[in-house]
């Protein structure tokens, strides 16, 4: 919001082909956020936005944060029955929909758990919809309240929830992380001031809204009042020529998308000029391909930034540096480096002890931008959310990674120590996978692997069902696909007799992986 003060004339949004100043951003946030103050009263502490890559969708997240609010981003690709899920959780009484949703919206509408108010800032034919769903008020663009933009106002001692974002649960449900404005704040100033943005910058946005990521992107750009690029999505995972036609100075992605670049030939050797910051969040980045993207991107650092969504987006960083770092590498993986300034790790064993350097252990994370516990979910947060010996009060993050930090205080990523695998950088717990699969197949011996994994990155689910052979695999995976988001639905189904058991009873998944392995020789 500042920087909608200090330089309102300048590009602040390039979206479906056009450019939007601050001062057209604000106007229209400043509208949303009237709208949202005169509708909904003080104590709803949320409001959920179902829109994708459009000038409502960014509006509806500044307007939200302007009323006082914290956003929940919907991702119009989901199933309708996870959206909805997500709203009984949530429990919001207000939704922006951007027109590129309303299709969706007439899925959702008869199902919403509650009365709700519908704002539709770029949308004006209601009147179908409003006489169908009479329960439910409709607000189109026209009728929406003018207000001009201004920063919320706690009360003192206030810490405002910024953004709720719900990831895969162990239990079949996704977990909400309430991310408080502190929070963010405190990763926003720090990013902010160690890539020095300023309004001159291009960045990059490829990331769907409910995507932690995705903050980044917005806040840090705007902060310095630089003009954020959404990319249309059939670029998102081939984007060299947007980089290039935009002159994109400061990118962020998941490292798949090197990989994705180099299998199609897309990357050469000084290829993108105007770059001068290169960031990779969401899961293992290679070596290898960090050294490429170097290569592409000769006058930008290249670094790896680490962090879970109850740390606020990424809370280490390691930079590449191509003379040293590929003798660093454990198992051609980039390390992820030491904590931001301000915030803390700790590598712990199985009685949350530290561990000596050299050794392997849990990493755990505290400080200002570590969050507090899940929405509405105490039993989660006891067990996530935790004090050590010696360290006081101090609450830690348990991330579930194992990790290794070196004698100069350098972390090195080992892998998980749970079931839990990135996708495409989402974060998916195998358990809630397999809760899906029992409910779609009656079967209680269900297994869920992340294959295949190649170079220490999951390209997808391979699901497992012993019992009744004679089951179709359809409609199995048609209800997951109803449930699921398309990155945890299994690419393929296998049925057995009976489930490999280990000596201590449980599913060995050691044996699955080599029915798999044996599959493909």
């Amino acid at each position: 919001m500042e920087s909608m003060r200090r330089v309102g004339s300048r590009p602040a949004l390039y979206v479906d082909g056009k450019v939007h100043s601050y001062e057209e951003l604000g106007r229209l946030a400043g509208r949303i956020a009237a709208t949202i103050r005169k509708t909904s009263p003080p104590p709803m502490p949320l409001v959920a936005l179902l829109a994708h890559r459009s000038l409502t969708a960014y509006a509806g997240v500044l307007g939200i944060l302007g009323a006082g609010k914290g956003y929940v981003p919907l991702n119009p690709k989901l199933p309708t029955e996870r959206l909805l899920r997500i709203l009984t959780l949530a429990g919001p009484d207000i939704l922006i929909v951007g027109k590129e949703a309303r299709r969706h919206l007439e899925l959702l509408l008869p199902k919403l758990p509650q009365r709700t108010v519908l704002i539709c800032p770029d949308m004006e034919d209601l009147d179908g919809l409003s006489a169908s769903f009479p329960q439910h008020q409709f607000v189109p663009g026209s009728a929406m309240a003018e207000g001009a933009l201004l920063a919320a106002d706690p009360r003192e001692g206030d810490d405002p929830i910024a953004y709720l974002l719900f990831t895969s649960g162990s239990t079949g449900d996704p977990k909400g992380v309430p991310v408080r404005q502190s929070n963010l704040a405190a990763y926003v100033r720090y990013i902010a001031d160690r890539y020095a943005v300023n309004d001159e910058d291009r960045f990059s946005q490829m990331f769907e809204m409910s995507f932690d990521l995705s903050v980044h992107d917005m806040f840090v750009c705007w902060e310095g009042g630089a003009c954020l690029y959404a990319m249309p999505d059939h670029t998102v995972m081939a984007p060299a020529k947007f980089i290039r036609d935009h002159a994109i100075t400061m990118w962020f992605s998941v490292p798949s998308v090197i990989g994705v670049m180099e299998k199609l030939g897309m990357l050469k050797p000084g290829l993108f000029p105007t770059l001068r910051a290169s960031l990779f969040c969401g899961e293992p980045l290679l070596g290898r391909h960090a050294q490429v993207w170097q290569e592409a991107a000769p006058n930008s650092l290249v670094e790896n930034l680490y962090g879970p969504t109850e740390t606020t987006i990424a809370i280490t960083h390691y930079r590449w540096n191509s003379e040293i770092s590929p003798d660093i590498c454990k198992s051609g993986i980039t390390p992820i480096g030491r904590a931001f300034t301000g915030q803390k790790t700790c590598v712990i064993d199985s009685t949350f002890h530290s561990v000596a350097a050299g050794d392997s252990g849990e990493l755990c994370l505290s400080g200002s931008q570590v969050t507090q516990g899940y929405w509405n979910n105490p039993e989660q947060t006891k067990k996530q959310f935790v004090t050590l010996p010696g360290a006081g009060d101090e609450l830690w993050y348990r991330t579930g990674d194992l990790v290794m930090e070196d004698r100069d205080g350098c972390l090195q990523y080992l892998g998980r120590i749970d079931h839990q695998v990135k996708i495409r950088g989402h974060r998916v717990e195998l358990p809630e996978v397999e809760f899906t699969l029992r409910e779609a197949s009656g079967s209680q011996q269900v297994a869920a692997l992340a294959w295949p994994v190649k170079e220490g990155l999951a390209e997808g689910i391979v699901a497992f069902i012993a019992g009744d052979a004679a089951q179709e695999v359809g409609p199995i995976l048609q209800h997951c696909r109803r449930v699921l988001p398309d990155y945890m639905v299994p690419s393929r189904i296998r049925f057995l007799e009976h489930m490999p058991l280990n000596v201590h009873g449980k599913t060995d998944r050691m044996k699955l992986r080599e029915l798999l392995k044996e599959e493909q020789q």
